[in-house]
Order: structure tokens, then sequence, then C-alpha cells
């Protein structure tokens, strides 16, 4: 059985692998390299990522999961674990490796008297939302509904309700979870309360997730909220920030939004005479009741000078799927990121200087707000460490040319250097790329040495290491 972090593949058992054994033990498709949808069923979010995988099992349902991990385990395969396949590395495929897909598995199911949802591993959060939003219910999660459920869960899981009801992690209440040793058990606070501790934040080290179940809360009114961007020239990115920084903790906790600099999308709503503009500027998000809204409103809408005022009642997947369509799978992506505690002055000139060097019309940078009901939560209550308050800041560099690769990992790089020092010192786990152990650690403060002991307990070979990984003592 092979031990290596991701960094370098592993390998498998010499001689060819049997995997007509495997195919009659799934319901789902086993698919191989060249069958027609081999290069289908590998693609993942990031365009940048081009692994070829020995297999890809497509799972139904978890006896398939059990099937596909136990074949693994049997013929010292390297697995590889795909939800939606948004993972910034593109760890859900591996070289070599066999791919536990589970997107096939999509079942959601409400309960609106409990104010619950179960969730199947292979969901995006446009599936769970359409779900829940028809009782009036959300749960946290993201910004990008095409986000899988399982990896954004995974990692904590900040979004637009992160300051209200906390992070996707504080929200959940049991996991499924297909082992390495082929067991299937449910964590939750009450049975294998350490092995539900370290999925809160600790990413897919410890097992196949197959279903989670989660709290609901109410969102604006039977699910409608106020939400959409006001947006700046980039020539006004400082004075925004400062404004922005000292404003937004102040806030009550049913209004969020987040911060970047972007350029505006050739397409409607926005102005024609607009198109292509670089800009600064903030989403916004209220989910109280509406006859507050004018009150809390006003003073967002019309700070400073401000070039495009975009927010509308609308159901809350709406805003959740937002920016689906700007941002589609297969575009090129190079991510960096780190955890701010504050926004200094130092960092608003960074921002402003890198904002103006935009270098395609993809690429960005955001500061996602990290309070209110998220920094309540004790630091060592769930493996997701940073909850002192903040922001989860990403500078990703986007476009669908392959040619730009390397005109926006420089400015990627040059941002993030520039601003890391005024870090906390590590990053979101979902906003990771494949950047070593020392940043691994870095992303969980304290909380490493108990996730080390968990893995130990769980995976004690390594099994599942095509992940941001927790070597096992």
């Amino acid at each position: 059985m092979t031990t290596t972090a991701p960094t370098s593949p592993g390998t498998h058992a010499a001689g060819p692998v049997p995997w007509e054994e495997l195919a009659p033990l799934l319901r789902g498709p086993l698919v191989l390299p060249g069958d027609d949808d081999y290069d289908e069923a590998r693609a993942v979010y990031n365009g940048m990522i081009d692994r070829r995988p020995a297999a890809l099992a497509r799972c139904r349902d978890t006896v398939d999961v059990v099937a596909a991990v136990g074949f693994a385990r049997e013929h010292g395969l390297d697995v590889a674990v795909r939800g939606g396949g948004h993972n910034a590395g593109g760890l859900g495929v591996w070289d070599d490796a066999l791919v536990v897909d589970l997107s096939l598995m999509r079942s959601v199911r409400v309960d609106p008297t409990a104010a619950t949802v179960r969730v199947d591993g292979g969901c995006t959060w446009q599936d769970v939302d359409h779900a829940t939003v028809g009782f009036g219910l959300a749960t946290p999660a993201g910004f990008l509904s095409s986000t899988g459920v399982g990896g954004l869960t995974l990692g904590g899981g900040v979004g637009y309700l992160s300051r209200r009801y906390g992070l996707t992690v504080d929200n959940l209440l049991s996991a499924d979870v297909v082992l390495a040793d082929g067991r299937l058990v449910t964590a939750d606070a009450e049975h294998h309360p350490d092995l539900f501790w370290a999925l809160r934040g600790g990413g897919g080290n410890f097992g196949v997730v197959t279903s989670f179940e989660f709290r609901c809360h109410p969102v604006g009114e039977g699910g409608v909220v106020i939400g959409g961007p006001v947006l700046y020239e980039i020539g006004d990115t400082s004075e925004v920030l400062r404004w922005y920084r000292e404003l937004l903790p102040s806030l009550p906790e049913e209004l969020s939004g987040w911060f970047g600099v972007l350029t505006i999308p050739p397409a409607a709503p926005f102005p024609e005479e607009l198109w292509g503009r670089k800009a600064c500027g903030i989403v916004w998000c209220y989910t109280g009741p509406h006859d507050r809204a004018d009150e809390l409103l006003d003073p967002v809408r019309s700070f400073g000078r401000p070039l495009v005022v975009g927010m509308h009642e609308m159901p809350f997947n709406v805003l959740q799927s937002a920016f689906n369509a700007l941002y589609p799978a297969g575009l090129q992506w190079y991510w960096r990121a780190d955890m701010y505690e504050s926004i200094s002055d130092e960092a608003v000139d960074v921002h402003s200087r890198f904002g103006e060097a935009l270098p395609t019309g993809h690429s960005t940078m955001h500061l996602y707000p990290i309070d209110g009901a998220a920094s309540r939560v004790a630091q060592d209550a769930t493996a997701f460490a940073y909850r002192s308050g903040g922001w989860a800041g990403v500078m990703v560099g986007v476009s669908p040319d392959p040619a730009d690769n390397p005109a926006m990992t420089e400015w990627a790089k040059g941002y993030w250097s520039e601003l890391h020092p005024t870090s906390a010192g590590g990053a979101y786990v979902n906003f990771m790329m494949d950047e070593g152990e020392d940043r691994v650690r870095a992303a969980y403060r304290g909380n490493y040495a108990r996730l080390v002991q968990v893995k130990t307990a769980y995976d004690p070979t390594n099994f599942f290491h095509v992940n941001q990984n927790i070597r096992p003592a």
C-alpha cells in the first residue's frame, strides 16, 4: 500500500489490474482508458488539470463505494475521491489511480418540520438549494452553487450565511463514511465523535462521505433575500476597502458582503458601456425581514460613487447561482490564498495595485468574511481553525485560454507574496492547490496534532492521501 503524499503519485501493485472483477460489483459504470466517455469522466472544473486515472468507478450508491474502496485496497491502487469536481488542485482525479466518483449520487431529502436536509455525497449546492429554498430554508454553503457539497463541507464551508448561521461544518449533524478498511460508519456528536470533529474541516483525509445531514435555517422571507453587487471604479479600491473593513464587523448578522476586484462581465444585466471595465465592489446578501431592508441597505447602496447598484429581491438560490454561468467548468485556474484577521493599510495598497493589474477578464480576488456566528465557535471545536474573525482571501488567475496561464500565474503569485506578510499565516484548504505539508499544517493551526491522531486511528496506512494530506503518525 502506498503512503505517498499527493505531490508524487503512488504506484499500484505490479501486473495488470483485473478490472473485469470490479465491474460486476458496481451498479454504476466503470470507465476505463479508451472508453468513449473516459475524457469526459476524468475532466474536472479546473481546465489546467489534465490527469489520466487508471479507471473511474462512477458509483450509484454506498455499496458501489464500498466495493471500489475494497478493490483498490486489495490491489494496492491509489484512490482519488471525486464529488463535484471543483477542487482547486484537481485532487478529485489522479494519474494511475482509481477514482471513486460520487457524481451520480444526487439525492436530496428535506425535512421541513425538523429543518434538516440529507444530501448524497455527489450533490452540488445547486441540488441542495433547489430543494431547501422551496421551504424558505437554506444551509450555509459557498458562493458558487456549482460547487460540490462534499468538498466544500469537508474543508469548512464559508458563504453568504456564515455571519448569521456559521460555517457549513457548524451545521453538519451527521455523515455516513466509508473508511479505508471498508467499514461504513455514521459519525455524529455521539457516534465516532473524534471522526465527526475531524470531518468538520479536515478534508478528505478520513474516508469517503456518501451522505451528509445538515441543519437548515430560514432565509429572507419565504426564501427570498435581497442581494447583488455594488461596483465601483477600480481606482476607488483603497477608499471602498477602507470603508468596508470598518463597516462589515458592525453590521447586523443578517447582512453580509464579500469584497472583490474584478472585470465587469460583457453581458446583461451590466450596462454595455461598462463591459470589460476593471472594478472593485461588494456583493451583498441580506437575509432578514424586508421591512427593515431599506434602513440597513440604503447606506451600502449609496456609499461613494458606485458604477452599478445591482441589489434586488431574489430567491436565495438565484443569488447562489448568479456567477455559475460566468465560471463554467473547463476554464484555466491558478489559485493562491490566505486567511486575514484584519485588512491593514499595507494590504489595502497591495489590493489597489494588483486590482489595477488584473491579467484577464475572469481573474479576480475575493475577501470572504468569517465573523459573527462563525467566529463565536471555539477554535478547537471543529477542525476548521480560523475562528478569530477576519476574512478568507483568494486570488485566482482565470482564463479560457491556456496561453494566458504564465501571465495570470505570475500575477497571482506576486499578489499573494506581497499580501502574505499581512496574513494570519495559513489558508482555507478549499482554496489551496498542491502547496506542501507546511501549508497544510498552517491551515489547521493548533488543531493539526489532533487531526494526526484521528488520521492514525481511522486511516493508519494513509490510504486516502490524494488530498490536502494529513499524514498518520
